[in-house]
């Protein structure tokens, strides 16, 4: 072997070595379009809520048609989570036990959610639904009736009211939970979490793969989510308003 060939055979065996230990990506569609319009309208409808619902006075008319799209949002998700994606469904990202203490070790292999932001987006998902939801019975005796204030009584009413306001700030403390954990797994982890959920895409170790929810799955997510507000804004309960009487004539027979 004279010094050419060898020096030949030195660079083949440090390309070899590379590709063994370096690791070897392929990019997916890790949040698919359906995810990503419903997570990015969801912090919009929860900012016009926040901020509306401190406000108070004419804003909570506004505040009100929040809380509906806040309902029509989480109920579309938890369809999509059954239905949807590969990665938007419950099932992929759920923490069970074993992924806890996988991800506590180092040792999480999985794409999407870790199991401690699983929680997160759980617990998200949780308190929205019931933060939601009491408000569609609250009535501040000032500028807001909820629109299924109609169905309860005063008593519960209030319960309901006061429990709404709590949550608030539950949630507020949630979602700055949340915000640190992104700028955490951004500076110091390096792992952008921002940018998939903006265009979908992320480079994943290879071997991973996604499916799309499909139409029928989407058609059938969104009707539900229409049917949930329908339901919520109190349409089915209203009464019909009565028809009006015709003015009788005085003079008739004169």
């Amino acid at each position: 072997m004279n010094f050419q060939e060898a020096i030949e055979v030195a660079h083949n065996d440090e390309a070899q070595v590379g590709f063994e230990t370096g690791p070897v990506l392929t990019r997916i569609r890790l949040w698919d379009l359906p995810t990503r319009i419903f997570h990015w309208s969801l912090v919009a409808a929860v900012c016009v809520a926040v901020i509306t619902g401190k406000l108070g006075g004419a804003w909570m008319e506004i505040h009100g048609k929040a809380g509906l799209t806040i309902v029509g949002l989480v109920t579309f998700r938890i369809v999509w989570g059954f239905v949807g994606s590969t990665h938007a469904r419950f099932l992929s990202f759920v923490p069970t036990p074993s992924k806890i203490v996988a991800y506590l070790k180092g040792r999480w292999q999985g794409v999407g959610h870790n199991p401690l932001g699983a929680f997160s987006v759980l617990a998200l998902l949780g308190l929205l639904a019931v933060q939601a939801s009491t408000g569609l019975f609250t009535n501040d005796d000032i500028a807001f009736t909820g629109p299924l204030n109609v169905l309860i009584d005063e008593t519960l009413a209030a319960r309901l009211t006061g429990l709404h306001r709590q949550l608030a700030n539950g949630l507020l403390i949630l979602l700055a939970l949340h915000i640190v954990a992104i700028f955490f797994y951004v500076r110091f982890k390096k792992d952008n979490l921002v940018k998939p959920m903006v265009t979908g895409w992320k480079d994943v170790p290879a071997g991973q793969s996604a499916s799309k929810g499909g139409p029928v799955a989407l058609m059938l997510s969104l009707v539900i989510a229409l049917a949930a507000v329908y339901v919520a804004s109190g349409q089915p309960f209203k009464k019909p308003a009565p028809l009006p009487v015709a003015p009788t004539n005085a003079n008739a027979g004169w």
